[in-house]
C-alpha cells in the first residue's frame, strides 16, 4: 500500500472515530486534496478490501480496513514516542513527522520502533 493510501486509511479511521461519520467532502477537507483525488483513492481502498463505499454516501471501514489502520497509528505513536523522548523533539513536530514517518517506513522499521518504545521508553 502507498503512503498516500496509508494516509487516506488513518483519515478515514480517525474521522469515523472522532465524528461518527467519514464523507468524501469530510476527507478532502480534513487532507487538503480535491474531491475527484479522494474518490480514487477510496475506489483503490475499495477494490482492496479495506473499505465499503456508494457514491454519495458515507465511508465505512471493513474489518481488515479498520486494523490496517490501528495499525498505523500505532506506529505513529511509537514513532512520536521515540522523537519527544529519545531525541527531546518539539511535541508538535513530533506529532507531524511521527504522521509522515508511519506512513513511509518499512514495516520492519516500525516494528522496531515499537519494540523499542515498549521496552526502553515505557519501562
Amino acid at each position: 500500500m502507498t503512503s498516500s493510501l496509508k494516509e487516506y486509511l488513518k483519515t478515514i479511521y480517525l474521522l469515523i472515530t472522532s465524528e461518527n461519520i467519514a464523507r468524501v467532502t469530510d476527507i478532502a477537507l480534513q487532507m487538503n486534496c480535491s474531491k475527484p483525488s479522494v474518490n480514487r483513492a477510496l475506489n483503490i481502498l475499495k477494490n482492496e478490501g479495506y473499505i465499503k463505499h456508494e457514491a454519495y454516501k458515507k465511508v465505512t471501514l471493513t474489518s481488515k480496513g479498520k486494523e490496517y489502520a490501528k495499525s498505523i497509528i500505532k506506529a505513529q505513536n511509537a514513532i512520536e514516542i521515540f522523537l519527544k523522548k529519545n531525541l527531546n523533539v518539539d511535541e508538535n513536530i513530533a506529532k507531524e513527522e511521527a504522521s509522515i514517518m508511519s506512513t513511509t517506513l518499512s514495516e520492519s522499521t516500525i516494528e522496531k520502533f515499537e519494540k523499542y518504545v515498549k521496552n526502553v521508553v515505557e519501562k
